[in-house]
């Protein structure tokens, strides 16, 4: 089930680390991983239906239940107040969720906004886009070091059953085909090549001191055999003393 994004690009084995504006518990979120074999390029742009959406920024007093962090208002782009935004993954292979979400939440601080996408489109490593509202590039400006969030059910539809969102997998629990608990899944990695899954673990030093184990198992068919969405847990070929 190799990843196809949006990726962070992070390397291989590598420990998750927060990007700049992303909290430093928070997962990586907004990309997902398939079955094997097989990689879909995301859409080029995303822009408003033939309807202007109403509205402009607007303050609200908190965000959705649901609201997932997918990235972070770097700089300004451009003098027509277009914003760029580097997601938690790479949006040049995907980003679906800016891409395809008209309504953002901007949190910077005890700062909270209601946006309206109007346009946005991948440019370089990074997302780029028209808020409802924000006309000059000193209105853009002022939107800087703001995280953008997406309530998770405004996600687009994944094609099919072997699809998943990363933010659906944080916090599944592992175990192998003999019934050995693996662990909890903690974070996602993505190599370029797949996606991992990093899974942590109660364990303890040789003078008995709790610690925090680690493993990392590439979300592959060979590897990775069950997910079950409804009892959060995940099924792979892997043995706990690899």
């Amino acid at each position: 089930m190799p990843a196809r994004d949006p990726q962070n690009g992070r390397e291989t084995g590598a420990i998750s680390q927060p990007k700049p504006g992303q909290q430093e518990d928070a997962a990586t979120f907004g990309a997902f991983v398939r079955k094997p074999g097989a990689r879909r390029v995301a859409a080029g742009a995303s822009a408003a239906d033939n309807e202007e959406p109403a509205g402009g920024i607007e303050p609200v007093e908190q965000l959705p239940e649901d609201a997932v962090e997918v990235g972070f208002i770097a700089d300004a782009y451009g003098l027509k107040g277009w914003v760029k935004v580097m997601p938690h993954a790479n949006g040049k292979s995907g980003g679906d969720a800016m891409l395809a979400v008209k309504r953002w939440w901007l949190v910077k601080n005890r700062d909270r906004k209601s946006a309206r996408c109007m346009q946005s489109k991948v440019h370089s490593d990074s997302i780029v886009a028209r808020l409802a509202g924000c006309d000059d590039r000193d209105a853009a400006l002022a939107l800087k070091g703001h995280t953008v969030h997406i309530a998770r059910s405004d996600f687009p539809k994944l094609d099919d059953e072997d699809e998943f969102y990363w933010v659906d997998l944080i916090g599944m629990e592992v175990e192998n085909e003999a019934g050995v608990a693996l662990g909890r899944v903690a974070d996602m990695i993505d190599n370029g090549a797949h996606s991992i899954l990093r899974i942590e673990y109660p364990g303890a030093t040789k003078d008995g001191e709790p610690v925090t184990g680690e493993r990392l198992i590439p979300f592959v068919g060979v590897y990775v055999k069950t997910v079950d969405r409804a009892a959060k847990r995940i099924i792979v070929d892997w043995h706990a003393d690899y």
